[in-house]
């Protein structure tokens, strides 16, 4: 039988973290890690999260972003990544919370084209369409929360951080490692009254300046939000979105455009199903992401598959 026990310690076991160059309007926070029972308290023991990402999004034409040592007209890009989080959950509690820690990192593919490039590394000066794809490792991040639990309420506060050690050359269009080091904090809420629930994180990003190229993102503002229905034991299907909104402006030599704050909006489907395998219970997730309403940020859609795996029985 499938527990409400069990329901918590798999689905909340999902948010994974992923960051790019923050040159070109890119975050070092990744809407939509967080989704469906983030705040909700998890099985202690260890787990392994697995996430397939994949996104494809454009920039206009008629705006110029600094990208790997350019600036750089009419971008489209995609990225098909796959995360690994080894997850362990404390089972005696921390400050009347329950703690767990997280190690996170990615292989991927990435590629990028621009219709035009306007100036190029050490200032010559270019022309015309190009392109840039890569294959690697992305950094690696580290993950912290605790949850507390009260009957139908939920609450938690988190904190990540990077060490920049992925694919990374300031002078290509694409990476995947981030260049320089972040820090994300904050907080969230999850209402959970067994067959319906709503969770809402939120969190704020400090970016150090990448020592390469000498940009220095702002602070950014997040938040993500999940609303499902459990329709059975095993499934629920809901809705999931996210707020982004920058609100300091970039600053260093290399910020070439300005302040240059970004935002973009996004809301899509999801869905949800738990099965057995052995005497284990697994979890699968499917959900996606269209964007909208972005300024100085690429815009498109991404699409999240994830699949929790229970490890300590």
């Amino acid at each position: 039988m499938i527990t409400t026990k069990n329901l918590l310690g798999l689905i909340a076991l999902l948010p994974l973290m992923t960051a790019q160059a923050d040159d070109g309007g890119i975050s070092f926070w990744l809407p939509g890690q967080f989704g469906a029972l983030a705040a909700a308290p998890t099985e202690p023991g260890w787990s392994l999260p697995l996430i397939y990402y994949h996104v494809s999004a454009s920039e206009g034409s008629n705006t110029a972003f600094a990208r790997g040592g350019r600036t750089t007209l009419g971008v489209d890009a995609k990225a098909d990544l796959l995360f690994a989080s080894p997850t362990y959950t404390f089972a005696e509690p921390l400050f009347g919370a329950q703690a767990a820690v997280s190690v996170v990192a990615a292989v991927g593919r990435s590629e990028t084209s621009v219709d035009a490039t306007l100036t190029g590394p050490r200032g010559r000066t270019f022309s015309g369409g190009t392109d840039d794809s890569l294959k690697g490792a992305s950094d690696v991040y580290l993950l912290g929360t605790l949850k507390w639990n009260y009957g139908v309420h939920n609450f938690m506060a988190y904190s990540m951080g990077n060490l920049p050690v992925g694919a990374y050359d300031p002078d290509r269009l694409v990476n995947i490692g981030l260049g320089h080091a972040s820090m994300d904090a904050g907080g969230g809420y999850t209402y959970f009254d067994k067959t319906n629930e709503f969770s809402a994180v939120a969190g704020i990003t400090h970016n150090w300046e990448n020592p390469d190229t000498h940009y220095k993102n702002g602070l950014d503002a997040h938040l993500d939000w999940s609303a499902s229905h459990f329709i059975n034991s095993q499934t629920h299907l809901g809705v999931v979105g996210y707020f982004y909104h920058q609100v300091t402006g970039d600053s260093g030599s290399g910020a070439t455009q300005g302040d240059f704050k970004s935002k973009v909006s996004a809301v899509g489907p999801q869905a949800g199903h738990f099965f057995k395998v052995g005497k284990d219970l697994w979890y699968t997730n499917l959900k996606g992401y269209y964007e909208f309403d972005a300024k100085n940020r690429a815009e498109g859609w991404n699409t999240w598959l994830s699949l929790v795996i229970p490890l300590s029985g």
